[in-house]
């Protein structure tokens, strides 16, 4: 795990210099694991995430916007009445666990002065936020966790705070040469995993890029090396990054040569997490509440794509309509020589030379009268599903076009947009509507489009899924805006708000219009931009399908740092 006991350290020491003194004024728990502390201290606004969530639990400053629920959680609630406008004293770790501790003083309802004692510990699936009064009872946590679940620690509101069983590990900031000899078996081998086995706060990754940096790792390189890496967390010289390779990222507070990847360094490690949990855990929110949305659209797809199969299967036999009609007439040239009970015809074809007779199968229950009708008919049923057949496979290749813009607009969606898009699929007639008994139909709302800057301040906006997109371009965007999108590739509208934006900024657009498209992953998107005046939608088509004409094309790149930057 990238965030271990080392980068717990960084972090409580980053906290203690940003926000040590500072004054809780707002406290949300936007979503069921995360909750937001706004803070003021050194004549600044701070945000602060506290995440007890099982893949993407950590804590750093942020600066993402968080929609928050109309009422919140009991948690939340306990911990407004409880910290909301205390002063943060210190901020703390145990002992090299990945457990931050929160000493905050604040008042009580009476006025009189209380310490209160967050702990936060960061532990993957067992992650938990945890408040205790000064005496260390529990006063409630984000998780319980009865003694029948675990009979070494309780966490319910009236017990005793117990920190998780510790370790019996060395520090490896108080370590020296001679410990790490003591500990490490060179004959063993796998050093890596001794360092994680014998070190607290020690990481696979930090183990592995320790032993990649003493190259030919032997008694007195490693040593070194290690000994060089644990002074550097010790004095705070970070170099917080993230490194890309095989599509992969990861993120540490020392440079990851071991990883030979394309490398990112970020200023401080809150920005770094900023950056690297940008749209994951949201995602991982989507998905939970959006699991029946994908499973139905691409099942949808799927049943589109297999009745186009079916279909031009159809559309070759149909095809075949013209040696129908010869089977018919050389049938009705030859009944002379043909009579009931014959299963095949051999005679001669008058229309090819160079194949003088053809066998014609018959059906020895019919006269050759019949059997030279039943071929006419087939003829005629063939040529006239020609024409119904290839509507058919272009209305099923409609759905799959829109169900490919749904899957890409599921891919980018937040929590928000969902409700749209399964309020759309409910008024394109492919889902129910789930309206419980006695609940009054509800009003139509305004869809809440995304909005970022450029850097030379022109409004830029974007539609993250249909609603949005046909709200955008039909309504919100004057005539004389430009319109941007993806050039044959499903993706999102978006708009400058300008008759004239600069080159830049339509730079930054289309690489926003890039980066939410199924192209995200590509490089060298083409991206098609207009007026407004110049995108129609055409009568009866899909919401947020449109043509449009006069446009122009750029290349761009899909950039998530920039779209980070430029967001509002």
């Amino acid at each position: 795990m990238s965030f271990d006991g080392m980068f717990t350290y960084g972090m409580t020491h980053e906290l203690n210099s940003r926000i040590a003194g500072g004054r809780i004024t707002r406290i949300h728990q936007p979503f069921k694991h995360d909750v937001i502390f706004h803070i003021r201290a050194n004549g600044k606004n701070h945000k602060l995430l506290l995440s007890a969530h099982p893949s993407y639990s950590r804590v750093h400053m942020t600066n993402q916007a968080y929609e928050n629920p109309s009422e919140p959680p009991m948690f939340c609630m306990l911990l407004r009445k409880h910290i909301e406008g205390g002063f943060i004293e210190k901020i703390e770790q145990a002992g090299l666990d990945r457990i931050m501790i929160f000493r905050i003083k604040s008042r009580n309802e009476i006025g009189d002065e209380t310490v209160r004692t967050l702990y936060v510990e960061i532990m993957g699936r067992h992650s938990n936020i945890i408040l205790t009064d000064g005496e260390g009872a529990i006063i409630d946590g984000l998780k319980h966790l009865s003694p029948s679940m675990n009979s070494y620690r309780t966490v319910l509101p009236g017990y005793d705070y117990k920190l998780p069983p510790a370790q019996e590990k060395i520090s490896p900031l108080a370590a020296d040469e001679e410990d790490i000899l003591r500990y490490l078996s060179f004959q063993e081998g796998r050093l890596d995993q001794q360092i994680v086995r014998h070190f607290s706060g020690v990481s696979p990754l930090f183990a592995k890029e320790a032993v990649h940096r003493a190259g030919l790792a032997n008694k007195i390189t490693l040593p070194k090396t290690l000994t060089d890496m644990f002074h550097a967390v010790k004095d705070c010289r970070f170099t917080p990054n993230i490194t890309t390779a095989a599509g992969k990222e990861y993120f540490y507070l020392l440079s990851l040569t071991h990883v030979n990847g394309e490398e990112r360094t970020f200023h401080s490690l809150s920005e770094l997490l900023d950056r690297f949990y940008f749209g994951k855990a949201e995602r991982d929110r989507v998905k939970q509440q959006a699991q029946d949305l994908e499973r139905f659209v691409a099942n949808e797809r799927k049943k589109n794509a297999n009745k186009i199969k079916k279909l031009e299967k159809t559309l070759d036999y149909s095809e075949n309509a013209k040696e129908f009609q010869l089977y018919g007439e050389l049938l009705t040239a030859n009944l002379y020589m043909l009579k009931k009970g014959d299963k095949e015809a051999n005679v001669i074809n008058y229309y090819d030379e160079e194949s003088p007779t053809v066998a014609i199968p018959l059906n020895p229950n019919k006269t050759p009268s019949e059997n030279a009708q039943m071929y006419f008919t087939k003829y005629q049923k063939a040529k006239n599903s020609v024409e119904v057949v290839k509507e058919q496979i272009r209305l099923a290749e409609e759905e799959i076009a829109y169900f490919d813009q749904l899957i890409q607009q599921l891919s980018s969606a937040s929590t928000k947009d969902i409700h749209e898009i399964r309020e759309e699929l409910v008024e394109g007639k492919y889902l129910r509507p789930k309206q419980q008994r006695g609940q009054k139909k509800q009003k139509q709302h305004v869809p809440v489009l995304e909005q970022y800057e450029s850097s030379q301040g022109l409004t830029i906006l974007v539609g993250k899924n249909n609603k949005q997109n046909e709200y955008l371009t039909t309504k919100a965007a004057a005539r004389d805006d430009v319109w941007f999108h993806t050039k044959d590739i499903p993706g999102s509208h978006v708009v400058i708000k300008s008759s004239d934006p600069d080159e830049q900024s339509i730079l930054e657009a289309a690489t926003i219009a890039a980066y939410f498209s199924k192209a995200k992953d590509s490089g060298s998107v083409p991206v098609d931009y207009t007026k407004i005046r110049h995108v129609k939608k055409p009568n009866g088509a899909k919401p947020g399908f449109v043509t449009y004409d006069s446009q122009h094309t750029v290349f761009v790149t899909p950039d998530a740092d920039l779209v980070i930057r430029l967001k509002k």
